[in-house]
């Protein structure tokens, strides 16, 4: 079959793969529609996390041999840990992702444990199942922060995350505001409905969702927010912290990282998910894959969301 492989730093190739064979306990899917994510756009530049030869992939829907119209939950754990029993599953002590730990859904089909597979409204269409996963983590995002309703909240960066966490912010209160440096972007979260977009963060919040992770968000994130206001860190684009701690401290600001998501998030972001607006996706056949994934390593900003179409 046809498959995007990450085969070594910064570089993904089309080429020709072994079909998937489902071993006991799992089922094949064939992909119908899989989401680029900005984790793997940054993240193949070293391989400290994602190994090559890889398949990456984790944001998709399809179709099981008997016919199901599913999405599937990437985030795979044990059940029986101490993080699993206590609820806390995307903390598992042996967690591993599909796309990541293992193949993804950058090809014509993928297996996957039957635990991750869940059934899709026949109203809801692959484009939108895909959206699903990126959605949970704004869904866990705003699980983590405890926003009260009406708080000024305000989102860090308007790519695939941080207009997914405008649409939750929105859920919360209707006093959102986005920033972003891509007009585009900005229009997209506009449309959605934020209150106000701007290509610098202003004003003081009670909450910011930090949807970039660069040194300069995360210092952003806490000098904006208000005495003893939150901000959740989302992005993962930079491992440098970049704020004052001691302003933590003297003003009793939290901080706190959100990682993926829980089962339980998964199916209400599954509910919330009719939603997303249709025309934030942009599908491509998977033939051009490389072509779409390059041109969004450099920068590229006119695309809300790219999915690949096997």
């Amino acid at each position: 079959m046809r498959a995007m492989v990450y085969t070594k730093p910064n570089v993904v190739e089309m080429l020709d793969v072994g079909f998937p064979a489902a071993d006991e306990g799992e089922v094949l899917i064939d992909v119908a529609n899989v989401g680029i994510c900005g984790s793997e756009l940054h993240g193949i530049t070293n391989t400290d996390f994602r190994v090559p030869p890889l398949i990456m992939g984790h944001e998709f829907a399809g179709a099981t041999p008997d016919g199901r119209r599913v999405v599937v939950n990437p985030l795979l754990s044990c059940g029986h840990c101490d993080h699993c029993l206590a609820g806390r599953d995307h903390l598992c002590r042996t967690r591993r992702i599909i796309g990541i730990h293992r193949p993804g859904a950058f090809a014509e089909a993928v297996t996957v444990p039957l635990s991750a597979v869940h059934e899709i409204p026949a109203t809801m269409s692959f484009e939108t199942a895909a959206m699903v996963e990126p959605l949970a983590n704004a869904v866990h995002a705003f699980a983590l922060a405890r926003a009260e309703e009406g708080a000024r909240i305000a989102v860090i960066g308007a790519g695939p995350i941080g207009l997914v966490c405008t649409l939750v912010a929105l859920e919360h209160s209707d006093d959102v505001t986005v920033v972003d440096l891509s007009e585009e972007r900005l229009a997209a979260a506009l449309a959605l409905g934020a209150q106000a977009v701007s290509p610098r963060l202003t004003g003081e919040f009670d909450l910011v969702i930090d949807a970039v992770g660069a040194a300069a968000t995360h210092r952003d994130s806490i000098e904006r927010l208000r005495r003893g206001g939150t901000a959740v860190w989302v992005g993962l684009l930079s491992d440098e912290a970049g704020f004052d701690a001691q302003e933590i401290v003297r003003e009793e600001k939290q901080v706190i990282g959100s990682y993926c998501y829980t089962a339980a998030d998964f199916l209400v972001a599954l509910d919330l998910a009719r939603k997303v607006p249709a025309d934030w996706v942009k599908s491509y056949p998977l033939e051009q894959g490389v072509e779409v994934f390059n041109g969004l390593m450099a920068g590229r900003t006119d695309i809300v969301k790219a999915q690949l179409v096997p």
